[in-house]
């Protein structure tokens, strides 16, 4: 995106592209990539410990900051939507209101998550394992951990605002900066200085505020003090609702996928251990594909809000057909890597030759999620971007009664197998829902436009 374009004071079509897109997707999608990272380096630091106990509590902790953390990430999408479609409509001061307010959100919500700590702190480790010894590990992690939520958050805002404007190079810029130096600080601190779990935490929490340092640098020369918004602009009742529905759709959302998600892993869990152990190295795949797919999502937020805030139905148009074609092209490739190097794969996640066998038994299922899940993840972007959270919110939940009753046919009549085919079929039917609703909502949106 050019200087000038960001500079833009009214609505100006613009031509999406296929450099346009790539240019938003890649560099998003770089940057998420670099997240596993962090999980292997943690886990390698901590597992030269040599103490058990410390690698299964940091785990613990690590789930434990993930739930939270990632159910609470909708500070990212709410913002990236409505800075889009600001951005769209050529308008800087509701830009920097955008982002005020989301900064301000993130801000007290950190506020309290530090306020009900001591609760989280003293129920969730113990909730997780029976082991005092783990337990005490995780403690340790998740209570320093913790102590980073307002910086967190406000990343999130931050993060949100650059990728609505879209600035993919300078996302991918703050992720590298984030992990990059989370990276480096848990060898030092964990490896170096001897700190174990403690420093692998404290490692997480600077990064967390050197990113955030970055991002501010980052931001401030976006912000136009002759464009600056008024108190009266930030606290506006109809915008203010306007984030807290969009936030509370979303939140429901991934608090449903979530849910999704644990059910597969309870239901699988009944199988045996080797079949639990093979689903949770397969779920591998599925978040590998999910990182690809997601980097197309963000460049279908970001294009869909701009088209929907300057009212350019052609443009809209064709943002949804060029990230459909990027999305089923990229999902396919995926798909045909992990069925050619899956073996390989399976062989680098587990050394089991019991979980090697059964997890390439269920191989196909999971690298089909890429495809099955292609419009789900796409469609989920041009949702977020257009603002038309109330709807994605109930087209997950229909979607999850459906792979509910999915799962009460097929696990039955099929066993693991089915336990996969009823995730593909719930990715599937969630793209579909959203794209029957798709054609109405436009309408809708670009008619009140005019």
């Amino acid at each position: 995106m050019s200087g000038a374009a960001a500079e833009e004071t009214s609505p100006q079509p613009f031509i999406v592209t296929h450099r346009l897109v790539l240019g938003i997707a890649v560099p998003m999608t770089i940057g998420f990539l670099t997240t596993p990272l962090l999980g292997l380096t943690g886990t390698a630091v901590v597992g030269h410990l040599g103490r058990p106990e410390a690698l299964a509590g940091m785990a613990i902790g690590s789930i434990l900051c993930d739930l939270i953390y990632g159910s609470l990430s909708f500070f990212r999408t709410s913002t990236t939507g409505l800075t889009a479609q600001a951005f769209g409509r050529g308008d800087q001061r509701e830009q920097q209101a955008v982002f005020y307010r989301a900064a301000l959100s993130a801000l007290c919500l950190g506020i309290v998550m530090l306020a009900i700590s001591p609760v989280l702190l003293y129920f969730a480790p113990g909730l997780m394992t029976g082991d005092p010894a783990i337990a005490a590990e995780a403690h340790l992690y998740f209570g320093i951990r913790i102590l980073a939520s307002p910086v967190t958050f406000a990343n999130f805002a931050i993060l949100g605002f650059v990728l609505g404007r879209g600035e993919g190079r300078t996302g991918l810029t703050l992720q590298v900066i984030l992990n990059g130096a989370n990276v480096a600080f848990a060898i030092v601190f964990g490896l170096v200085l001897d700190h174990g779990v403690a420093g692998v935490a404290w490692a997480s929490v600077l990064s967390e505020t050197i990113a955030l340092a970055a991002g501010l640098f980052a931001v401030r020369r976006r912000l136009s003090s002759a464009e600056r918004p008024s108190r009266a602009d930030l606290l506006d009742t109809a915008k203010l609702r306007q984030l807290f529905q969009l936030n509370a759709d979303i939140l429901i959302r991934s608090l449903v996928l979530n849910c999704a998600f644990a059910i597969l892993t309870r239901i699988g869990g009944g199988f045996g251990a080797v079949t639990l152990a093979a689903n949770a190295v397969l779920m591998n795949v599925f978040m590998l594909s999910a990182f690809f797919l997601d980097g197309l999502a963000g460049a279908a937020e970001q294009l869909a809000g701009r088209a929907v805030g300057a009212g350019l139905r052609p443009a809209f148009d064709r943002a949804l057909k060029l990230t459909a074609f990027w999305s089923f092209a990229m999902a396919g490739i995926v798909g045909l890597f992990f069925i050619v190097a899956g073996n390989g794969l399976v062989h680098l996640l587990t050394s089991s030759q019991e979980v090697q066998k059964a997890a390439l038994t269920y191989l196909p299922w999971a690298a089909l999620t890429g495809l099955t899940g292609a419009l789900a993840f796409q469609m989920d972007g041009v949702f977020i971007g257009a603002t038309w959270s109330r709807e994605m919110r109930n087209m997950m939940l229909a979607s999850f009664a459906a792979y509910c009753a999915a799962l009460a046919v097929l696990v039955p009549l099929l066993a693991n197998h089915g336990l996969w085919a009823a995730l593909n079929l719930f990715l599937l039917i969630r793209g579909a829902f959203l794209a029957a609703m798709l054609p109405a909502k436009a309408r809708q949106s670009f008619t009140a436009a005019q």
